[in-house]
Formats: structure tokens, C-alpha cells, sequence
């Protein structure tokens, strides 16, 4: 599927900000519980539409149903309860370094969509035969069963392996700066912030 460049909503159409970091940085917003449930509607419908669509108050609600189909690649929203095995901004280093070692693609430089950037994540080796990139290695570590492990020793080993590799479970925190920004986006937008 094609990664759209509009939404449209009642005849209006909003330009989409399609670039994969600003979709991170979204989906990053969305999990925010620091930040109050309408401030976090409004920061990503302004991260990714702009001015114009945060203005159009009356239709926030359906902007924001084509958000969650847009963040979601256009794809249908599962409640997934499965752990999940990758975080954008935890792996962006096992990120960046896979898009190296299998597109020579250098994210720090690159413009790409969000569409293209998932597709290509999906596309990163993964195989048994040990031809694997560092993220999905990860994941697969994080992934793996050690209940198929019989011997103490290694079991203990992929154990340690495991926790070095864990995704953080405790709640993250907003450096000051973030917060510093977001107080000043909402007052801006003539808010108030939730603390």
C-alpha cells in the first residue's frame, strides 16, 4: 500500500507530515500518559497535519480516526495482548544499524515515509541460517521460548542475554526539555497543561 499524502475530512484536505520520525514521535505522544488525553490528540494532529487542522476543531474526532489508520500503516487495528518484541526509540540503534548492513540505507540522512520505513523493517533479514540483522536477533532473543532449553548452563546464559536485551518495562520520563516543550505547545495553543 501506498503511503497516502492527504487526509480529507468534509471537503477539506490536510497535507500529511509522512516523514517516519514524526510518525515515531506521534506514536511516542500517543503512549505519553504525562501527558492529559486531549493535549496528546492535539499535539500529533498538529505534528502531522499543522496549523490548519488543529484549527478545525469540530472534526477532531474523525482526524484523529484517520490518524489511527495512518499510524497504523493503513492496516486494521488489532488490540494486540502479545508483549511487544521491538520499540521505535528503544531499537532505533538496531534499527539504523540493520537499514545499514542490509539496504546500505543510512537513516540519520535518508527522507523516507512511514509506510516505506514499516515495509522496510518487515523486509529485514530474519533467517535460522544465521544471515539475521541486529534488530530481528533482538527480538528474536527477546522473543525465544527458553523453555526449550534443557541445559542449566545455557539456559542461564540466554536468561542474562534476555535481560540485557529486555525492553524497559518502567513507565518512561520526560526529560526536562520535553516537558519544557510540550508546556510550551500547550500554552501556546492556550491550554492548560496537565502536570
Amino acid at each position: 500500500m501506498k503511503c497516502p499524502q492527504y487526509i480529507k475530512v468534509n471537503d477539506k484536505e490536510y497535507k500529511i507530515n509522512t516523514d517516519f520520525r514524526v510518525a515515531i514521535e506521534c506514536n511516542e505522544i500517543a503512549e505519553n500518559k504525562n501527558i492529559g488525553d486531549y493535549e496528546r490528540a492535539l499535539a500529533i494532529i498538529y505534528k502531522l497535519y499543522g496549523e490548519e487542522a488543529l484549527e478545525d476543531f469540530k472534526n477532531h474526532e474523525k482526524i484523529l480516526e484517520l490518524t489511527k489508520k495512518y499510524l497504523a500503516c493503513g492496516e486494521e487495528i488489532k488490540k494486540n495482548m502479545d508483549v511487544p518484541d521491538m520499540d521505535y526509540i528503544e531499537d532505533m540503534d538496531y534499527i539504523e544499524a540493520s537499514f545499514m548492513s542490509d539496504y546500505n540505507i543510512d537513516l540519520s540522512v535518508t527522507d523516507m515515509d512511514w509506510y516505506k520505513f514499516n515495509k522496510l523493517i518487515n523486509g529485514l533479514s530474519n533467517s535460522e541460517l544465521g544471515n539475521c540483522c541486529v534488530l530481528n536477533r533482538v527480538r528474536n532473543l527477546r522473543n525465544f521460548d527458553i523453555k526449550e532449553v534443557k541445559d542449566q548452563k545455557e539456559r542461564t546464559k540466554i536468561l542474562k542475554a534476555k535481560q540485557q536485551v529486555a525492553l524497559k518495562k518502567t513507565k518512561r520520563h520526560a526529560t526536562e526539555q520535553q516537558k519544557t516543550s510540550a508546556k510550551k505547545f500547550i500554552e501556546a495553543l492556550g491550554l492548560k497543561g496537565s502536570d
